[in-house]
């Protein structure tokens, strides 16, 4: 097995930078001019997609369309492509749809470090004394600012060729199904491993790093011959990807990460590291556990409670268990590499952006 590079460093990778750049100024160019656009139609309609905009550029680490890029050179593709980097554009919106729905369905008071949507327009409604209930307003308002960009990304891929959009359609399905799951699941008094693991490979591997990939190489004309290298590449990193996620979640720095930590306690997620605490502890009769863990799917889940999981999740040794698998996936998608008939720059830069997606602090 080839080892994959010490996580010295969690800095960011540089193509991941310059990519990213680019794309701030694609989305900065759509939504300046859809803000011009509907402003000027009525005043009221100037604020949403101002939100919008502000959401979408000031935050957010581009990895999908960094991979749908990847994905495309690393096959031959045309780096300079204009249909790539509005690929890669649409899929940073697909992201933000995303997020502003996934905001509303959790209650999610922050995001990137500011209000949420619906938290934002609950607040100026309530702060401008309008009819109705504040929180349905919010929450209404951004539903369709998340549908907004959903739209908006759909355009974007209006040039590309029957094969992507299939890659596209095929995405979008995966992470509405992988966000029922989520949803349901988080409802249910216990459980099911294998539930977890089908909402980790639809809301994180196959969404995040996957598809995106061959989106990139289906818009290069390559995805036939590259599709089984992306894949096998793909779902470790992506599951290795939301694995830290989850560890952030629990144990992450909020100032670093622009959300709260512990919201996934209080969201009752059936993370791999809380699966893991709940099994360690019912096979070992560990009660005190057990009895900390009854607390996940508390709203009002305080900082003590919070402390109190992290400890039982270290105890157990489910923190442990989740760092050891995601090295086991960074070495398993390196080595899937090793057989596949790529771009050597574009190879290595791949390598580069699995550590990172593995050893990252936000």
């Amino acid at each position: 097995m080839s080892a994959p590079p010490e996580p010295t460093s969690v800095t960011v990778p540089a193509e991941l930078r310059s990519l990213r750049e680019r794309v701030d100024e694609r989305l900065a160019e759509v939504l300046d001019g859809e803000h011009a656009r509907w402003s000027d139609f009525d005043p009221l309609l100037a604020e949403p997609i101002a939100r919008l905009r502000s959401f979408s550029v000031n935050g957010g680490k581009r990895l999908r369309p960094a991979f749908c890029h990847l994905g495309h050179v690393a096959v031959g593709g045309d780096p300079t492509d204009p249909v790539v980097l509005d690929a890669g554009t649409a899929l940073e919106l697909l992201h933000v749809f995303a997020l502003v729905h996934d905001d509303v369905m959790d209650g999610s008071t922050l995001r990137r470090g500011a209000p949420t949507i619906h938290q934002h327009f609950g607040e100026l409604h309530a702060a401008s004394e309008w009819v109705g209930e504040s929180r349905r307003f919010g929450e209404g308002v951004a539903v369709l600012v998340g549908d907004l960009a959903l739209v908006l990304a759909d355009a974007l891929l209006t040039g590309a060729p029957p094969a992507a959009w299939d890659v596209y359609n095929e995405l979008r399905v995966e992470l509405v199904m992988g966000q029922v799951l989520d949803v349901a699941s988080a409802a249910l008094p216990t459980s099911d491993p294998a539930t977890s693991q089908k909402i980790s490979l639809f809301k994180s591997a196959k969404y995040t790093v996957e598809r995106p990939l061959h989106l990139g190489a289906a818009l290069a004309g390559r995805l036939d011959e590259s599709a089984a290298a992306f894949t096998g590449y793909g779902l470790p990193v992506g599951e290795a990807f939301q694995l830290r996620d989850d560890v952030l979640g629990a144990f992450g720095d909020e100032s670093t990460l622009g959300k709260p930590v512990g919201d996934d306690f209080r969201e009752n997620k059936p993370t791999r590291l809380v699966l893991h605490a709940i099994a360690e502890a019912n096979e070992h009769q560990l009660t005190p556990a057990l009895e900390v863990l009854s607390r996940l799917g508390d709203p009002e889940l305080d900082a003590a409670g919070v402390v109190a999981i992290q400890e039982v999740l270290e105890a157990t040794g489910a923190r442990r268990a989740v760092e050891d698998r995601i090295e086991r996936l960074l070495g398993d998608a390196v080595d899937s590499l090793d057989a596949a008939d790529l771009e050597s720059t574009a190879r290595r830069q791949l390598v580069d952006l699995a550590v990172y997606c593995a050893h990252r602090d936000r």
